[in-house]
């Protein structure tokens, strides 16, 4: 059956009255652009200059976008959304360390996620940034093909060992592994070093996921490409399909360096990249294990119907969907209650450390058209539901 997304005491069911004012409140803000700007600015200056501003933080933006600053504090999260039928992806969100030590950690905390992951039914996956896992600047040299120093050599030896490291304890205990995509100068290594794990450890189902930025227009091409070595190697793919977060950043880079954007030219043309590709997927869906990352609706109910059409149940395992926590509960709970996979990404982390991930949530709010003018009509629509006493 296809979900009702105007369903509103299905979306936010899990909000207590003081949650759902506060979730009022902060898209209320996130709506006004001069307040997210200055908001961020003061924040950057306040965090930096070590003032007592995390309580206030944890208190509002927060605590509507993280799950907590441990895996423990996010466990009642997971629990009260699995009892919705809403599974759960742990993301360890700390970020802007560039150190050996620093990756190591991040390693290691993704090791533990993954047994976190195999001990509870909620959690489906694990998820890193290859970011994470070494230097940007090394990946963006890897994908020039440039010459690396000897000291780079072994860096990058660590950096491929991390990967392996992750991806090897994923295989052996059946877990699947996201693998988030970030700017296109540094991807071409991330992806073939991605597309190597996937070959040794896709063999009979998708451990491996890579993620591919739909707002790209030379994805739905790789897509094949890789598709086409799947069927003559004897692999699967695990896809992560999003639209993507750069995009800003992704032209800027290109006007001042003179090169052709590898961003759609409009938003229509990276919707229709997006369906695309999905469309290609559930076409091929016995190479493909596909998590649909989004926010929109129409594309949404298009992967529903392409489903329906191609007779695959609504809980098949080769088809999840996917928002992040704190958005798009309209989507996600009630994809859900009509027996869909459906996934919140919980990120969580140290709240200086978290902040970046924030920074981001709130100018992506703000930036994309729409979003959080319908986040607000949706949860205006509940407030005014409660206060009738519809139930």
């Amino acid at each position: 059956m296809r979900p009702n997304f105007e369903n509103t005491a299905i979306a936010f069911e899990l909000k207590s009255d003081s949650q759902l004012e506060r979730a009022y409140f902060l898209f209320k803000m996130i709506s006004k652009e001069p307040l997210v700007r200055i908001g961020t600015a003061v924040t950057n200056f306040a965090i930096k200059a070590h003032l007592p501003v995390e309580g206030l933080i944890r208190a509002t933006v927060f605590d509507h976008f993280c799950g907590g600053v441990s895996e423990k504090d996010c466990l009642p999260i997971i629990d009260n959304m699995y009892g919705n039928g809403v599974y759960s992806i742990l993301d360890y969100s700390a970020e802007g360390k560039e150190v050996d030590n620093q990756f190591d950690f991040t390693m290691e905390k993704t090791l533990e996620i993954l047994d976190f992951v195999k001990e509870k039914d909620a959690m489906p996956f694990a998820v890193f940034k290859p970011t994470g896992f070494g230097r940007f600047k090394l990946f963006e040299k890897v994908s020039a093909r440039k010459e690396l120093t000897e000291s780079e050599q072994a860096e990058w030896g660590r950096i491929v060992q991390r990967f392996e490291k992750v991806c090897q304890k994923a295989y052996n205990l059946d877990v699947a592994l996201l693998i988030d995509a970030e700017e296109s100068w540094m991807q071409d290594a991330a992806d073939d070093l991605i597309l190597d794990l996937m070959r040794k450890y896709n063999k009979k189902k998708a451990v491996v996921f890579n993620t591919f930025q739909m707002y790209r227009w030379d994805r739905m091409e790789y897509i094949k490409k890789i598709y086409g070595l799947a069927t003559s190697e004897g692999f699967k793919i695990g896809a992560k399909v999003v639209r993507g977060a750069y995009m800003e950043k992704e032209n800027d880079r290109a006007h001042e360096n003179g090169y052709e954007s590898p961003i759609c030219i409009s938003k229509r043309d990276t919707d229709e990249n997006f369906d695309a590709a999905i469309n290609f997927m559930v076409e091929h869906l016995e190479h493909f294990t596909i998590f649909a990352g989004t926010h929109n609706e129409q594309s949404t109910l298009k992967l529903v119907d392409l489903m329906e059409k191609n007779g695959v149940p609504s809980n098949d395992e080769h088809i999840w969907f996917g928002q992040l926590f704190g958005m798009s509960d309209h989507i996600t709970y009630n994809l859900a209650a009509e027996g869909y996979n459906s996934v919140k990404y919980l990120p969580y982390g140290p709240v200086r450390d978290v902040m970046p991930y924030l920074i981001r949530r709130a100018e992506e709010n703000t930036s994309v058209a729409g979003q959080t003018s319908r986040e607000l009509a949706l949860i205006t629509k509940e407030r005014k539901r409660r206060k009738l006493g519809d139930q």
